[in-house]
């Protein structure tokens, strides 16, 4: 059992050192395959342009997007302007100062656009859309991975032949990570009515694949691991400046006087992201993941899994926690969250999730830490 433990300690360990080197291209090795698809679908044409809708299919197995949520950009290939957007909106107008009457819903070269807040109004929602930006990846729950919103174009062909891809897409979530590649025309998209008796396509359809790299995301880790037992009173804590060290002018931190953490990115111009304020610690990491081995067995063995937020300013309501561990094809007990495995490390590799969100946890099932009041934990018991 030790040496599995040991294993267990080490894969976790190469999971977080790999963070700290830096690559130029999107690879998540624990999904592969996994991605955003934005499909650009063409519905109909307009005298100036086209009417499209667009949608964000989140095809990744355990990564989420959560608030402030996604935001898509791209580049115009001519003076494309957008007359209307509905189920989102652009951050900026731009200079629409050329228009007299009509003003555009955006006139930049560079548009930018987020997903409305929940309780808009029905005029201005289509389907997937006006839920902040959330987006469900697609193994945790299919019904919330999608998230789309319908745009007028102007000042673009009226023709196949005559509209031009635009190009360098661009996805935050809400920080960095993704890397879009470019735009590739495929079939149609092809729509089935609600009676299934008549089917309808797109005019023209083109699809953006973008991937998630955590080299590109930040450099460092955003988590570590400690371990304990119940037959040592030892704990082995996270090493110190896991994710980063204390600050010289800072050495401790209070929801009052939090430390800055330069670990995590600063927001961005759109100010969509939000600003770090990690608890300071001597591993200075906004998320700490315990492992107490609580039983032994020659059958089998139970260990309690605790995370705990040091992020002052974030409230983490749908976590996910990914690990290895060659017994994880014998698991057998799951309490207070579900699991299941991932590809391509199949049995041996979990995708372990909350069932619930903050604040509505059952308590009986909460362990509060005396900070940040965000710990919560399960048990994972397996055979031998």
């Amino acid at each position: 059992f030790l040496s599995r433990f040991t294993t267990l300690l080490l894969l976790l360990s190469l999971l977080s050192a790999a963070t700290i080197f830096t690559s130029t291209e999107a690879y998540d090795p624990l999904d592969p395959t996994g991605n955003i698809t934005v499909k650009w679908d063409i519905m109909s044409w307009t005298p100036d342009g086209y009417m499209a809708v667009v949608t964000l299919y989140n095809f990744q197995q355990y990564r989420h997007i959560q608030a402030p949520g996604w935001s898509l950009g791209w580049t115009w290939r001519k003076r494309e302007v957008i007359w209307d957007v509905v189920g989102g909106q652009t951050t900026e107008q731009g200079d629409c100062s050329r228009f007299k009457g009509n003003i555009p819903h955006c006139c930049k070269k560079k548009p930018t656009v987020v997903d409305l807040l929940p309780g808009t109004p029905y005029n201005k929602q289509v389907a997937n859309c006006c839920k902040g930006g959330v987006l469900s990846s697609w193994a945790q729950d299919p019904s919330a991975a999608a998230a789309s919103f319908q745009l007028s174009v102007g000042q673009a062909g009226t023709t196949n032949k005559t509209v031009r891809l635009p190009v360098n897409f661009t996805l935050q979530a809400p920080g960095p990570g993704y890397t879009c590649g470019p735009a590739k025309v495929v079939k149609p998209s092809r729509f089935t009515t609600a009676d299934k008796r008549r089917v309808t396509q797109a005019l023209m359809t083109w699809n953006v694949t973008c991937t998630y790299s955590q080299f590109l995301a930040q450099k460092t880790p955003t988590c570590c691991v400690s371990l304990s037992s119940f037959y040592n009173n030892t704990i082995v804590p996270c090493p110190t400046c896991s994710c980063g060290c204390k600050s010289n002018t800072t050495l401790s931190g209070s929801p009052e006087k939090p430390h800055l953490a330069s670990v995590v990115p600063n927001p961005g111009k759109n100010g969509l992201a939000v600003p770090p304020a990690v608890q300071c610690t001597h591993h200075m990491c906004p998320i700490r993941v315990h492992w107490h081995v609580k039983l032994n067995y020659k059958q089998y063995w139970r260990v309690k899994i605790t995370i705990t937020n040091f992020n002052y300013a974030m409230n983490y309501s749908q976590w996910n926690l990914v690990a290895q561990h060659p017994n994880f094809d014998n698991l057998t007990q799951i309490f207070s969250f579900n699991a299941k495995s991932l590809n391509p490390y199949a049995s041996i590799s979990k995708f372990i999730q909350s069932p619930f969100r903050f604040p509505t946890m059952d308590v009986d099932i909460l362990t509060l830490n005396a900070v940040t009041n965000h710990a919560i934990f399960g048990l994972l018991q397996m055979t031998l």
